[in-house]
């Protein structure tokens, strides 16, 4: 695409992070974490083919490599501290304005999870905005 993938696109891929971190973890226990490490930790019987759960966990590392690599290219690690910190900021307004409470473990669970989507959200997009911002386009040196 020359113009970028459009407000759809850049929908698209926060909604693939979000799955992608949800899927990995989250205080519901409805996770992979939940379903087939958790077990093997505390010794409990686990339901589900070990192979069915292997194959999800290569899926899911497999995400996790995409995203991580395409945030590192894009906004490499300033840019990942910044979003972080602008995550920390979004945490602190959230308790000052009492949506979330500081005593609440799944609450901040919940927050840290967005903030983790959001960055490899903004790292999967950033080359297209900064482009459509900017009118600069971001090169690989590598390639």
């Amino acid at each position: 695409m020359a113009n970028g993938p459009g407000v759809g696109g850049i929908a698209g891929r926060a909604l693939a992070a979000l799955v992608l971190v949800f899927a990995t973890y989250n205080p519901e226990r409805v996770s992979y974490f939940h379903w087939a490490v958790a077990p093997l930790r505390t010794g409990e019987a686990t339901s589900g083919p070990t192979s069915l759960k292997v194959l999800t966990g290569l899926a899911l590392l497999g995400g996790w490599a995409v995203f991580l690599n395409a945030t590192r290219r894009s906004i490499g690690l300033g840019g990942a501290l910044l979003v972080l910190a602008l995550s920390g900021g979004m945490v602190w307004l959230l308790i000052d304005f009492g949506v979330v409470s500081a005593r609440s473990g799944r609450g901040i669970t919940y927050v840290v999870l967005v903030c983790t989507a959001l960055l490899l959200a903004v790292g999967m997009n950033w080359s297209h905005l900064s482009r459509k911002l900017s009118g600069q386009v971001d090169m690989d040196p590598s390639e």
